[in-house]
């Protein structure tokens, strides 16, 4: 008798849980805006360092590490990659630097198991981020 093939997750549940998310997240970017991206890449990071200073709390090197990895990532080829320095002016030459800054600061974060540097580089960030929502909804009220 032919039965059909199921679809186990014993043994593999967060196999499944991360194919969710990168199926979730890929529609999400998908369906973003310009602005709606860049949040999302301040969102990124900022949980990327949450997860470091849980990771480094609780002394799981690894992950502290991948975490780290991960906001660099997302400061050098997200954040800094959108930078148009020739149109941006004085303010994206700034935010050139910041980003840099903030990539030397997370390495030295990784290298030295540093919570305070960690702490540094969210607080550079969260008012940026803050700042981006603000613009967006302004954005969407002037659009309607």
């Amino acid at each position: 008798m032919f039965s059909p093939p199921t679809l186990s997750t014993h043994g593999r549940p967060q196999a499944f849980a991360n194919a969710y998310r990168q199926v979730g997240a890929e529609t999400a970017v998908a369906a973003a805006t310009p602005h709606g991206l860049v949040r999302m890449l301040f969102d990124a990071y900022l949980d990327a360092i949450a997860q470091a200073r849980g990771a480094l709390r609780h002394g799981q090197i690894e992950v502290k590490a991948r975490a780290i990895s991960r906001a660099v990532r997302i400061v050098d080829e997200g954040l800094r990659a959108c930078l148009d320095l020739k149109a941006g002016g004085a303010l994206a030459a700034d935010l050139n630097d910041l980003y840099a800054y903030l990539a030397t600061r997370l390495t030295l974060a990784n290298l030295r198991n540093d919570e305070t540097l960690l702490d540094e580089c969210q607080r550079l960030v969260t008012p940026l981020r803050d700042a981006w929502l603000e613009i967006g909804h302004r954005v969407q009220e002037a659009h309607t």
